[in-house]
């Protein structure tokens, strides 16, 4: 295995005791991240705001900057990319339990790649893919009024009944829109648990970069809304500020094409993962020997910028979780998870627009797996 993996100790915060804790001090129970008792809980949850991306933008959100200590990090997942990530806040558990294993992945029953985000179809059906109950289904359970907000194009997609199961859908297309609802259901009289997603910075940084002008002003946009949600919330609120994975940009002249260098490829069946977390499934004709030699090749070839690990080395590590027995054949029999500022991609692909993104993530690095967790209202530390 290339490079010791920068795995975090076992009792590092992570995003999976995020909303799990925010049920908790609903309830009176006690929680993982300390969180002190509250009415209601907003969890706010930015797709694609590292600490990082944070951090070196404080100028353009100075209240979400200013309100983040050093102890207001933690740790996402592994693949640090959306779909493995928003499963495991909204499970409470690890990719290996849920079983949304990286962004494409193997469906070994009908030997296909499948987009965990929008690949969903009869084929692959969300209530039975993703593994475990989530917490929303906790929550109504307890009395407490479980809602998600996010924006209508996903209100019936297959990855929100995946992942959002037991919460109550409210759209709102813009991120004005989504405030201003989770303000509706606070309204409500009863407790709430509510889930508030923001897409707009992620999308920005994969057309444009995280350090365009275009995310900036997205950046300043959400600091102004969060700060005008809190002053408009209602008291005994605690909210929370989080995000699934940070980003990182890679230019065009830092991509790799894995298909100019044939002993990389030859045995390959799929090509799944995303640019900064490869994950390659062989042809199940392959002996032994060949396959220890793909895995040989890959690693003298990149070692030096990337971490090479084999399905059983990555599982052994805990990177992924513990992995439920359905869930390890999702996993890439070879995963090559970038270090350096690259990314790969295969020119026979029969889609290349991955090509024209500059925002990247699903890898390991502190700019990727480290994100804020921005502790407000009744959440405040004290």
């Amino acid at each position: 295995m290339s490079a010791m993996l920068p795995v975090p100790a076992d009792t590092a915060p992570r995003l999976t005791a995020v909303l799990g804790s925010s049920l908790a001090s609903l309830t009176g129970a006690p929680n993982p991240l300390g969180l002190a008792p509250a009415r209601s809980a907003v969890v706010v949850l930015v797709d694609g705001l590292g600490a990082a991306n944070l951090r070196q933008r404080a100028g353009h959100a100075r209240h979400l900057a200013g309100s983040m200590s050093k102890r207001d990090v933690i740790h996402t997942v592994f693949p640090s990319t959306t779909a493995a990530a928003l499963a495991s806040l909204t499970t409470g558990t690890m990719p290996g339990a849920h079983g949304l294993v990286g962004y494409r992945t193997l469906d070994r029953e009908h030997d296909r790649l499948v987009n965990q985000l929008n690949g969903w179809d009869s084929g692959m059906r969300p209530e039975t893919w993703q593994l475990r109950p989530t917490i929303f289904e906790s929550a109504a359970a307890e009395g407490v009024d479980a809602v998600a907000i996010g924006a209508p194009r996903y209100a019936e997609s297959g990855f929100t009944r995946a992942v959002l199961r037991g919460a109550r859908y409210v759209a709102g297309q813009s991120m004005a829109d989504r405030f201003e609802a989770a303000l509706g259901v606070l309204d409500g009289g009863v407790p709430a648990l509510v889930y508030l997603y923001i897409p707009e910075l992620d999308r920005a940084a994969h057309a444009d970069g995280w350090e365009s002008a275009r995310w900036l002003g997205l950046l300043e946009q959400l600091d102004a809304e969060v700060a005008a949600f809190e002053r408009r919330m209602p008291r005994g609120t605690g909210l929370l500020v989080t995000a699934d994975h940070g980003v990182v940009d890679v230019p065009a002249h830092r991509h790799v094409f894995i298909d100019a260098k044939p002993e990389l490829v030859d045995g390959v069946r799929h090509v799944g993962g995303e640019p900064r977390l490869l994950q390659l499934y062989f042809e199940e004709s392959l002996d032994a020997a060949s396959r220890a030699r793909l895995v040989e090749h890959w690693r003298a070839a990149e070692s030096d910028r990337s971490w090479v690990m084999t399905r059983e080395e990555a599982i052994a590590a805990g990177l992924f979780g513990e992995v439920a027995p359905e869930v390890e054949s999702r996993i890439g029999e070879l995963l090559v998870a970038a270090r350096s500022g690259i990314a790969y991609y295969d020119r026979r692909a029969a889609d290349r627009q991955a090509e024209s993104m500059i925002g990247q993530h699903g890898s390991l690095s502190d700019e990727e797996m480290r994100v804020p967790l921005i502790r407000r209202g009744a959440y405040e530390r004290s």
